[in-house]
């Protein structure tokens, strides 16, 4: 990688970094859903508009989004940022599919997540993905994919979202939703018969 390409990565994780997470430590004004002024950011990062408009328009999970004068994550704040879920999810689509969707998680959640389902920690929904494959939703490395069956979900009251980037969010997923486990690392396959037991899962 040359020194102008880090130069852009650094950048990029700045920018993401102030839209989903910093905004307030940085003193920015951001409203409900996110959105802030292109003017403060630039000034914030010290960046040109041209690099701005680089860095949305490369970032690798299309998270960033740039509306005249104004630029957002569409998606992935934390609760330390002043947005509301109903001016977030207002923003997004109703995913009314019934297709399953799927949760990547590391093997030390799964006695929780089977007790007490997937709850967003410290981000506003519950990040997941349309497909096992997707390049967004999900983390790179994990241990298991839980498939979600999303009419069970809105048996529970709760809606299934779609943001602009194609990430599926849900304020939570009642552990009744996930129908099952697949393992994907080497570790998880030797516990698998284990693991699918903590959620009353044959096989």
């Amino acid at each position: 990688m040359n020194k102008q390409s880090k130069s852009l990565v650094r950048k990029s994780k700045e920018l993401s970094w102030l839209l989903r997470h910093g905004a307030t430590e940085a003193a920015l004004t951001m409203d409900a859903a996110g959105w802030v002024a292109v003017e403060d950011v630039l000034s914030k990062l010290r960046l040109t508009r041209d690099t701005l408009e680089e860095l949305v328009a490369t970032n690798e999970k299309q998270r960033l989004q740039l509306d005249c004068g104004r630029v957002r994550a569409c998606q992935g704040h934390s609760h330390g940022v002043p947005v509301t879920l109903a001016a977030l999810e207002a923003s997004w689509t109703i995913r009314t599919s019934s297709a399953s969707v799927f949760h990547g998680t590391q093997i030390r959640a799964l006695k929780s997540i089977a007790k007490s389902g997937l709850v967003p920690q410290q981000r506003t929904h519950v990040h997941l993905a349309a497909q096992m494959d997707s390049r967004v939703g999900k983390r790179s490395a994990v241990d298991v994919m839980l498939e979600v069956d999303p009419a069970a979900v809105r048996a529970r009251g709760l809606q299934v979202f779609e943001a602009p980037n194609g990430v599926i969010l849900i304020r939570r997923v009642p552990a009744p939703a996930v129908t099952s486990l697949i393992a994907m690392t080497k570790r998880s396959r030797a516990k698998e018969a284990e693991l699918n037991a903590l959620f009353g899962f044959v096989g």
